[in-house]
């Protein structure tokens, strides 16, 4: 089945669907997704999101991310996220995104690696409070199309550029032609045994890209995050987030003794962890909240305590055993700082994509404001295009 559009967007996740947002109203739109609509790793994002808190804040930010980032990042889309992201903040506001706030004033929270508490979070689910509004705002549009369970398996190219995607769905194959295509099918998780992401998400975009030359960057660098619950079952891990480390969480070997700063960057108290592990002859270390307040436990972390509860354990009153887990790809689709791939009328934006921002490792939170900058960067530029083009 043949379908005619102006853009055709792949992936639901906060990429996927903010650029749908910052799009032309007056241009027809498809959106599909692999699985259902929130079954994207955006809405499984705990701990926050990174805002530039004020101009005396830009020089410790910057470093920061550079650091976490082993200095290999690219220093142009380090400085675009971070200067983007108070205006990110306020058009999420707008779609009704809801940050914790203390006397009317918006409550930052601290994670590893970062030198300020600079965070803004909605208890423990941030990733699903601004997914799911961004997804509420975009069933709205009446340019918009979107269909679920349909797998993107090639792209269509005629005379070099990208002329849209070939999908499968229940429906059989779609041929779907577009004037421009953004790719936002998120990360590689799915190809891990143990990971925190969903397992339908396989890096596909990857594959396609690859098999047509379009310029990849950086597929060795693949986070680890140090502290996801230890479980024997089968299927996705679940994240500890950071956050729990930043409001004063420790983590203890096998004699209930701390060996190492919380706060390293993730690849780094990964490392100790798995060195400790080693030492001890174990599968887990354990994770202590005991030095955060209960009302704090219940107030900012309250679905980390409901599903540790679940699996047996009191986080306000005992420790929890912890094991590292891929988490997130610093690689991917190489694009520049419009979000634009090596192919023309070809973008890609989210984990999917890599501007460089994360260099050799994310900065914990960095990663829903990377997406949002960058895939509304996709857009305007596609608007810009499109208006030159109707002169």
């Amino acid at each position: 089945m043949r379908v005619d559009t102006d853009i055709v967007i792949v992936g639901t996740g906060v990429a996927g669907l903010f650029a749908a947002l910052n799009l032309p109203k007056d241009k027809k739109i498809v959106m599909i997704t692999k699985s259902d609509f929130e079954s994207s790793d955006s809405f499984l994002a705990q701990g926050g999101i990174c805002v530039l808190r004020g101009e005396e804040d830009y020089d410790s930010y910057f470093e920061d991310t550079m650091r976490a980032g082993h200095y290999e990042n690219r220093v142009e889309s380090v400085d675009i996220m971070i200067r983007s992201s108070q205006e990110i903040i306020s058009e999420l506001v707008r779609y009704g995104v809801s940050f914790e706030k203390e006397n009317g004033e918006f409550l930052y929270t601290r994670e590893g690696a970062h030198s300020s508490p600079r965070i803004l979070f909605h208890e423990d689910i941030t990733g699903r409070e601004i997914t799911g509004r961004l997804l509420e705002c975009v069933k709205q549009l009446e340019n918009v199309s979107m269909y679920e369970y349909t797998t993107m398996t090639d792209i269509i190219i005629e005379s070099g550029k990208c002329a849209g995607i070939a999908a499968d769905s229940s429906q059989g194959k779609l041929m779907i032609y577009a004037g421009d295509t953004i790719l936002a099918s998120g990360g590689i998780g799915g190809r891990y045994r143990h990971s925190t992401n969903f397992p339908h998400l396989t890096g596909d975009a990857l594959e396609i890209a690859e098999r047509h030359g379009i310029r990849l960057q950086n597929m060795n660098y693949v986070q680890i995050h140090p502290t996801t619950l230890y479980s024997e079952k089968p299927g996705r891990r679940f994240l500890i987030s950071e956050s729990v480390r930043g409001e004063g969480a420790v983590l203890y070997d096998k004699n209930k003794e701390r060996f190492v700063n919380e706060l390293l960057p993730r690849d780094i108290v990964t490392e100790a962890i798995q060195r400790q592990m080693k030492a001890d002859g174990t599968d887990y270390i354990w994770l202590s909240m005991e030095y955060i307040p209960k009302k704090t436990i219940l107030k900012h972390f309250p679905n980390i305590y409901r599903r540790c509860l679940e699996e047996g354990y009191d986080v306000t009153k005992e420790c929890i055993p912890v094991v590292p887990a891929q988490h997130y790809f610093m690689g991917g689709i190489w694009v520049d700082r419009d979000s634009r791939t090596s192919m023309e009328h070809l973008y890609a934006a989210g984990e999917t994509s890599c501007n460089g921002v994360h260099g050799a490792n994310r900065l914990a939170s960095n990663s829903l404001l990377e997406s949002l900058v960058f895939a509304k960067r996709a857009a305007k530029d596609i608007e810009n295009n499109i208006r030159r083009q109707e002169k």
